[in-house]
């Protein structure tokens, strides 16, 4: 034979059935199709199962010869089954300080325009065989699903994680006036119910998420994991001293069941992250600004560390999409202005927040400090207009465009 094998391996006296395939397989996985790999071997069985074996996977048996006591059998590769991709082997990670980051993967291993629905759960990077079923992922192209920074944002999600029962100074809380007390059982029950839509609102489009954006996805993880501590964060503080949770409002309720009508991702992310908790930072700043405790201030501080990354994340996402897609503006304003035609019939604050918020500044019901809290609390209201306009120039929109959408905005802030 003049046939010149690319790759050769020893078999020993293996046959075929009892461990050879595990040394042929990944050999000839190595080779393209039209490689030759060499196979050495004392076995006289795997001279005639091999040429089964070559034909049932469609490669080249290309016969044997006795080599100084060993059968030397080549097999070409056929062309069946190849799969899809280029090999990483070789590649290396970088590692700081011991340490290797989602930011180092993304850049060795670069997100695709777009992604195929034939390869399902492979990991971005992985050779793919063909002839896998088509999987049910929508959000396939990258401008529209992974802003450049997720990669560095998912790590920041990661170091800061803390836990409600570890890392947060309970014992601070003492006994406050009733009505004081009250007012934070409310605030508190206002932002539970506010962190539980933003809970399930992304949860809704993770499995949209082609594989290959895998980062948005362990962000958007990282992001519900937030809120679930959160939430019960919030419930705690509501209860720990007697006070309880307060009054769900039907503005509340309706305010946050239109975020669930979202179908397109950047639409969701906008109004949830950029408008709604955006408007949040705001909110939990007055919280931490005007707690009657050190814990109450703690768990404002933590949780709003946390909604600025979720923020950071929505600001980048729609920034991205914007920057390759101008139509997506008018996209955009109009879901914001068909949210607020669904909530057209609905006031202001609800009022037992607005009420628990006066209070909460006053810190008490003397009149002269409940109206010190009104002023304050009216304050905050401007403040969140203002810091909205700010947002959104920051994304793109035209300082007119920004001031529209931030009065359509509903009044419940999520």
């Amino acid at each position: 034979m003049t046939s010149q094998a690319a790759i050769a391996i020893d078999g020993g006296n293996l046959p075929l059935g009892g461990g050879l395939l595990s040394l042929i397989r990944p050999a000839i996985g190595l080779l393209e199709p039209g490689g030759v790999l060499a196979v050495f071997s004392t076995s006289r069985a795997v001279a005639q199962d091999l040429p089964s074996w070559c034909r049932v996977e469609r490669h080249t048996y290309l016969g044997c010869e006795s080599i100084e006591g060993r059968d030397r059998h080549l097999v070409e590769r056929g062309r069946l089954g190849v799969p899809r991709g280029e090999r990483e082997w070789g590649m290396r990670l970088p590692k700081r300080d011991g340490q290797i980051s989602a930011a180092d993967v993304l850049r060795a291993v670069p997100m695709p325009e777009r992604a195929s629905v034939e390869t399902g759960f492979a990991p971005r990077g992985a050779r793919v065989e063909p002839g896998g079923p088509r999987y049910p992922f929508t959000l396939v192209e990258r401008d529209r699903v992974a802003p450049p920074e997720v990669a560095q944002l998912y790590d920041q999600a990661v170091s800061a994680q803390w836990d409600s029962s570890r890392d947060v100074p309970w014992d601070e809380i003492g006994d406050l006036p009733p009505a004081l007390e009250a007012a934070v059982g409310q605030v508190m029950t206002f932002l539970a119910e506010n962190e539980l839509s933003a809970l399930y609102v992304p949860s809704r489009f993770l499995p949209r998420i082609h594989p290959a954006f895998v980062e948005t996805a362990m962000f958007l993880a990282t992001q519900l994991a937030d809120e679930a501590r959160h939430i019960d964060v919030f419930l705690k503080r509501a209860r720990v001293a007697g006070g309880g949770l307060g009054i769900s409002s039907v503005t509340t309720s309706r305010s946050l069941l239109s975020l669930m009508e979202y179908e397109d991702f950047t639409e969701a992310a906008f109004v949830l992250s950029v408008l709604g908790e955006g408007t949040f930072l705001d909110l939990l700043r007055f919280v931490e600004e005007h707690a009657p405790d050190g814990c109450t201030a703690e768990i404002a501080r933590r949780t709003r560390a946390d909604e600025s990354r979720h923020v950071h994340f929505g600001m980048a996402h729609v920034r991205h999409a914007l920057a390759s897609d101008p139509s997506l503006f008018s996209r955009l304003e109009a879901a914001v202005r068909k949210r607020a035609a669904t909530l057209h019939d609905v006031g202001g604050v609800p009022a037992p927040l607005q009420d628990a918020l006066t209070v909460l500044a006053a810190g008490g019901t003397e009149p002269r400090a409940i109206a010190r809290g009104h002023e304050a609390f009216r304050a905050l209201v401007e403040t969140m207009h203002a810091a909205r306009i700010k947002r959104l120039e920051r994304a793109g929109f035209t300082e007119a465009q920004a001031e529209t959408m931030s009065l359509l905005h509903t009044s419940n802030f999520m």
